[in-house]
């Protein structure tokens, strides 16, 4: 081959002589290789950043999901704690429950859980506000809803200012996660999701108790840092892996994307912002197709979402974005499992799961 010819082979000219639909694809794809490239870099640099502080991984438990399965929600937290051994937890103040009627508060709920995860040396992030974890997503009581949001809006805070006070100076506690999800506005029954109120409520928070972390999560799992207010001390977001889709394909679905992307929104996060992110919701129950019921659908529908094997990845998939606070998503469903339908398997390889924190 001679000089001659290697020069027209390495020529950058030849590329300006292309069509104009092949030269926007080559630029495309060259600004998808950089980007990516960058995203990784980000990724690579989070998990580095954070690698020697100790993994938080816990869960999200809820009295009224586990009474859904007809499990003694008491029985159920003791057995989290006890077997599986499990010491962070994400806990809720519904609304609802606490002030079913106007200005008459009920905490037994909240403070037997509080005294359970005390007495195992564990730590509590609670959630609070109007929209928190879990079907409706806002737990607004009836005489609330009633009212329009000029009134339920100064009510909220009210109820929010006595758990604060309640909690804020509890032992075991270790964060707030205000509003689950505010602005997700395709899921759950939600009368707003208006930034204004989410600022107000946040800076609310942030003069009743100054020393406890506010968490936000994220509006969703796309690119994007979450720049506008509220600035919180820290961000949430959801994880999850495998859904029905029951719009187009009618098929379980299994998002693609590596656990390094998750890390790279962690990261750029905190490059811009100034603070981390942590993994609120973990999916690691079944996401069934419509017409199922989690207490009656056959064990083999249940198991093509979420079996063991997929449950021990799940766990491996958290880890493995470098965030190093997790809160696993669905512990209820395993209990309900080995209780209530002979299948203790989910709830086995939790157990050898929690023991690697």
């Amino acid at each position: 081959m001679t000089s001659k010819t290697k020069f027209r082979r390495l020529n950058p000219l030849r590329f300006w002589r292309k069509g104009l639909w092949q030269k926007i694809v080559l630029v495309l794809m060259a600004f998808v290789l950089l980007w990516v490239g960058g995203m990784y870099g980000v990724a690579r640099w989070y998990i580095a950043q954070h690698a020697d502080e100790p993994l938080k991984q816990g869960v999200t438990f809820i009295p009224r999901y586990a009474r859904y399965f007809e499990l003694d929600p008491r029985e159920t937290l003791q057995a989290i704690i006890d077997d599986l051994g499990v010491k962070q937890f994400r806990l809720v103040s519904y609304w609802d429950d606490i002030e079913a009627t106007p200005g008459v508060y009920d905490f037994t709920e909240l403070d037997w859980q509080f005294e359970k995860v005390q007495a195992a040396g564990g730590k509590v992030s609670l959630a609070i506000g109007l929209r928190q974890p879990r079907w409706p997503e806002c737990h607004m009581p009836a005489w609330a809803a009633a009212k329009p949001m000029s009134e339920w809006s100064k009510d909220v805070k009210t109820f929010m200012q006595k758990v604060i006070e309640r909690y804020g100076d509890h032992p075991t506690l270790e964060s707030y996660q205000l509003e689950n999800e505010f602005f997700m506005t395709v899921f759950g029954t939600c009368p707003d999701h208006t930034r204004a109120r989410l600022v107000d409520e946040y800076k609310f928070v942030k003069a009743l108790d100054t020393d406890t972390p506010v968490i936000v999560s994220r509006s969703n799992n796309w690119l994007g840092i979450p720049l506008n207010e509220p600035r919180a001390d820290r961000f949430g977001i959801s994880v999850y892996k495998r859904v029905w889709d029951k719009t187009y394909t009618k098929r379980y679905f299994e998002y693609p994307l590596p656990a390094w992307f998750y890390a790279s929104l962690a990261g750029a996060g905190e490059i811009v912002t100034g603070r981390d992110m942590i993994i609120h919701e973990l999916q690691a129950e079944a996401w069934l197709p419509d017409g199922y019921d989690m207490r009656t659908a056959p064990l083999e529908e249940m198991n093509k979402s979420l079996n063991a094997e997929r449950l021990r990845d799940r766990f491996e998939y958290g880890r493995a974005t470098g965030i190093r606070e997790i809160y696993a998503w669905g512990v209820e469903w395993w209990y309900f499992r080995q209780e209530k339908r002979g299948d203790p398997s989910l709830w086995d390889v939790a157990k050898e799961e929690f023991k690697k924190d």
